[in-house]
């Protein structure tokens, strides 16, 4: 009798294994399979290191100095920060960030996508709604997923969509955005969005992890809209060149995520490294404005050249719209046999019909190297 449960328990296990082999055999054919490979070698127009930080000598050798101050920084959490993993400098980190953007509270996180898995997935309760910009990231979607709350979409950037659903909603409303998409390369309406969610008593939400950084403080910063709206994530592994997230509310949403969402008490906490790295990514952000003033440069030197895009004027994402998996995918690898480093967005990170590449911009990047980049696409085109 003990044979079969166990000739049984193979068998599902094979299933399994086949049907996991079918679903990568199928992304195969469509030429969507992802794999884990070494970084390429090419002149970069596809990471999200908009600013250069990460390859600033004059940062790196500020915070290996401070690390040789203190080597302590280096040690493990040794558990989540509501047991062991809680340190006076990460308290210290929070409050600083709190002040920078003017705001209650912050909670640091490991990274952006926990950050909206731990609001949205602890938030929302039964009988509220969740309104999601339909091309906000998929960290949110997963988040609200595992919340009991409704959750329903609303047409990119469609103030008028939007306003039809808060008319029907019942119960408290979260309405979530991002103030510039990573796929489209456009900004989200945020004073519109602030007064339409004012209006409706709808709790705001905005997501600048591309926004933070090439924008200062970010969009809602800039337009000192702190007050106006309920939480902001910002992440600090693009343009910050670091690592990790915050989210920044009042004081009472704060101590309850700290209550009340998983990913924030079953995660073993960051290490001091991560805070101190964040506050003296803030400084030298601070005080090194050129950064910044060469990306919206070199953001007008690739306008200036009429390629058919698809984003905003001052974005650093530029997005072409080239449909088909097949015609991406060919575009991405011509430039990629220019050593030309870009981004082809297919299905299933875009709708099938709706390919595109996406090109990010840099303060590094050179006149001649993004001249290059843009006639190279003209000629493919």
């Amino acid at each position: 009798m003990t044979g079969l449960p166990l000739l049984k328990k193979k068998y599902f296990m094979l299933n399994t294994l086949v049907r996991l082999n079918q679903a990568l055999e199928d992304r195969t054919q469509k030429d969507i399979l992802r794999r884990l490979k070494p970084p390429d070698k090419g002149i970069d127009f596809y990471s999200n290191d908009y600013l250069g930080f990460t390859q600033n000598v004059l940062l790196q050798e500020m915070l290996l100095k401070e690390i040789n101050k203190q080597p302590y920084l280096l040690k493990g959490a040794t558990g989540s920060r509501l047991i062991s993993g809680n340190t006076d400098f990460m308290m210290e980190a929070e409050a600083f960030l709190a002040k920078k953007h003017g705001v209650e509270s912050a909670l640091l996180l490991p990274s952006g996508y926990l950050a909206n898995m731990a609001f949205f997935s602890s938030i929302p309760q039964h009988g509220d709604t969740v309104l999601m910009d339909e091309f906000v990231h998929r960290s949110v979607r997963d988040g609200a997923r595992l919340s009991p709350a409704r959750r329903l979409k609303f047409a990119h950037n469609d103030l008028n969509h939007l306003e039809k659903l808060l008319k029907e909603v019942k119960g408290s409303c979260f309405i979530a955005v991002e103030s510039l998409y990573s796929m489209e390369g456009d900004f989200a309406p945020l004073e519109e969005l602030t007064e339409l969610a004012n209006r409706y008593q709808a709790c705001l939400i905005v997501d600048e992890a591309h926004a933070f950084g090439v924008f200062g403080y970010g969009l809602v910063a800039k337009k000192n809209l702190q007050k106006k709206i309920f939480a902001t994530v910002v992440t600090y592994g693009k343009a910050l060149g670091m690592h990790g997230a915050a989210i920044l509310s009042n004081q009472t949403t704060i101590s309850y995520l700290v209550n009340f969402s998983s990913p924030v008490i079953y995660t073993t906490g960051s290490n001091d490294l991560h805070a101190m790295s964040i506050k003296k990514g803030y400084d030298f952000m601070e005080h090194n404005s050129t950064p910044a003033q060469n990306l919206q440069n070199n953001i007008r030197e690739f306008r200036r050249i009429g390629l058919p895009t698809l984003s905003d004027a001052q974005s650093p994402i530029q997005t072409l719209p080239i449909p088909g998996i097949s015609a991406a995918k060919k575009l991405q690898r011509h430039l990629m046999s220019k050593r030309f480093l870009t981004f082809a967005a297919v299905s299933p990170t875009v709708k099938e019909g709706e390919e595109r590449l996406r090109i990010c911009l840099h303060a590094f990047n050179s006149k001649e190297e993004i001249n290059q980049l843009t006639n190279i696409i003209r000629d493919f085109i």
